[in-house]
């Protein structure tokens, strides 16, 4: 029977023996790296080619097929400039889920020209609303103004009271403020309807068969959304 000190010592020449042995193996190699230089050269050699770095570098097994294919190392600008046109592609795919998810939104929304010319009256309908009640008010103002201006005819050539002078003030300016209401009315109407224009031509084409973010967006699609009743 062994002493345990003999054993310890057979149990640790057996556990050099694996690595023993596999020194005696052939080194293997990583690849063989092969390119064809600037000047036309065939380069060959068992690691990255220093003289090929801005190439792409083939990489063989030991009996010549192709393992891989090292690609040139980019420079900083190279880099930079390689990181930008992946932004800008995946940008792109983005606009385009975007622009077919609003597509088919807006074809669930309008199935046909008349829901969406109802569409397009509801959006009207407030701005005319305000528009008439602006007119109203301007035809009011008109009327309160006539007597005072018949009561300035008494100061023709000589200064007004000041609280006639007062009245025609706030007359003229309330009249300015409804004169400016009114021309944001209109162009509220007009933007509305140019919304919706756009709007309707980009529908017709979807209708008529166009695949859902294959319609170009117009500078119009792009614009804020209308508000919907």
């Amino acid at each position: 029977m062994l002493r345990p000190g003999i054993l310890g010592i057979l149990l640790g020449l057996a556990g050099l023996w694996p690595a023993a042995a596999a020194s005696q193996q052939p080194p293997t190699t990583s690849g063989i790296y092969t390119c064809v230089d600037d000047r036309g050269r065939r380069l060959t050699a068992d690691r990255p080619i220093v003289e090929c770095r801005h190439k792409e570098q083939q990489i063989l097994n030991r009996d010549g097929s192709l393992r891989a294919v090292l690609p040139p190392t980019l420079t900083a600008e190279e880099r930079a400039a390689k990181e930008a046109r992946e932004r800008a592609a995946a940008e792109s795919k983005v606009a385009s889920a975007d622009a077919a998810r609003r597509d088919r939104n807006l074809l669930a929304r309008f199935p046909d020209e008349a829901s969406h010319n109802r569409a397009r009256e509801a959006a009207l309908d407030p701005v005319r609303v305000a528009m008439r009640a602006t007119e109203q008010r301007l035809r009011e103002l008109q009327a309160s103004r006539k007597p005072l201006l018949d009561e300035a005819e008494f100061y023709v050539g000589k200064t007004l009271p000041p609280k006639l002078r007062s009245a025609l003030d706030a007359n003229d300016a309330s009249v300015e403020a409804q004169r400016a209401a009114g021309a944001t009315q209109e162009a509220e109407l007009e933007r509305i309807n140019r919304l919706y224009d756009a709007e309707l031509e980009r529908l017709r084409r979807l209708w008529a068969g166009a695949s859902p973010g294959s319609v170009p967006m117009s500078a119009a699609d792009r614009s804020a959304p209308i508000a919907r009743p």
